[in-house]
């Protein structure tokens, strides 16, 4: 009898290790299912959805085994709805959280390319317009970002493109510096203008604003009384791009050519330019080395030369 009651007893006692495996399974079965569903969603092309189960995922499976991927995609779905702000952040947790991850060269990919998109928008792809006068901040970050993965990852699948990404980058903010050294030059503020032209040379070389900030220094250094720094800043510009427009027929470099309107006064803007002329200094001659032979430049072809200026060009504010 008391055997019979320890049996009963014993039937009322559950049993722990089959519960635990029906709540593992079940858990499995949680993740799984939040995860197709998170994939569902983005090849859909449905990025909210997406972020908000990817979001839950991570939240209910911090150490799952989909939360990695989670995080990535995570990044993804936050690039492709335009939370750029949120796909930095989401790959800035990512490189922190998982410094070793066999995918981490996708997360500066993104973040580089979520900086791009910052300062870019779908008028300006329309109309051309030049991003190189707004806040560069976003685009600087970019251009690190993608230096890193190129860096640490020169074998990485996006480095290609990344590569053009940057030469891109490298042109837009050498832009950008040489518009702020032209603002300078116009206030007479002269070292300030050579110091961004130097600072363009160093950071950005090979860029497209090179042959500008070049001629900065010419121009900065020959009215700062700089003769020597000017003349080896022209010898340079000579050398490497002899067909910059400011050079004249004789290849002499005439400072009127880059400096129009930087010294006119109102009065000489308002009379096109019949008063109040400023001084403008000669044409500077290249002074190379003794002995030295600079090398033969090809004439530029005629469907080349730069027109005259038109009647237009030559009213006020135009010019």
């Amino acid at each position: 009898m008391v055997f019979t009651t320890g049996l009963g007893a014993c039937s009322w006692m559950p049993f722990v290790g089959g519960d635990d495996k029906e709540a593992e399974v079940a858990a499995e079965t949680s993740e799984q299912k939040l995860y197709r569903d998170a994939q569902r969603y983005l090849r859909s092309g449905n990025y909210q959805q997406a972020i908000g189960q990817l979001e839950l995922l991570e939240a209910r499976f911090p150490f799952g085994r989909y939360a990695e991927q989670a995080q990535l995609e995570l990044i993804y779905a936050r690039y492709q709805s335009f939370d750029l702000d949120g796909a930095i952040a989401a790959a800035d947790r990512f490189i922190r959280l998982h410094p070793q991850h066999s995918n981490i060269d996708y997360a500066f990919y993104i973040k580089g390319l979520a900086g791009i998109s910052k300062n870019e928008g779908l008028m300006d792809r329309l109309f051309d317009i030049d991003i190189s006068k707004r806040d560069m901040a976003p685009m600087r970050a970019a251009y690190a970002d993608l230096g890193q993965l190129l860096a640490r990852y020169p074998n990485s699948q996006y480095a290609p493109d990344a590569t053009q990404r940057m030469i891109y980058l490298r042109n837009v903010l050498s832009r950008a510096e040489m518009a702020a050294a032209d603002y300078y030059m116009r206030r007479g503020a002269f070292i300030a203008a050579a110091n961004r032209a130097h600072y363009v040379l160093e950071t950005y070389p090979q860029s497209e604003a090179t042959p500008d900030a070049l001629l900065i220094l010419v121009e900065s250094n020959y009215r700062l009384g700089l003769q020597d720094e000017s003349n080896n800043a022209l010898r340079i510009l000579s050398l490497n791009y002899p067909q910059h427009p400011a050079f004249d027929e004789s290849g002499n470099l005439v400072l009127a050519n880059t400096v129009r309107n930087r010294d006119r006064s109102w009065t000489n803007i308002m009379t096109l330019g019949l008063f109040d002329r400023p001084e403008i200094p000669p044409p500077l001659k290249i002074v190379h080395p003794e002995g030295f032979t600079p090398p033969a430049v090809e004439p530029q072809p005629a469907s080349e030369v730069k027109k005259g200026r038109s009647w237009f060009s030559w009213l006020p504010f135009i010019g």
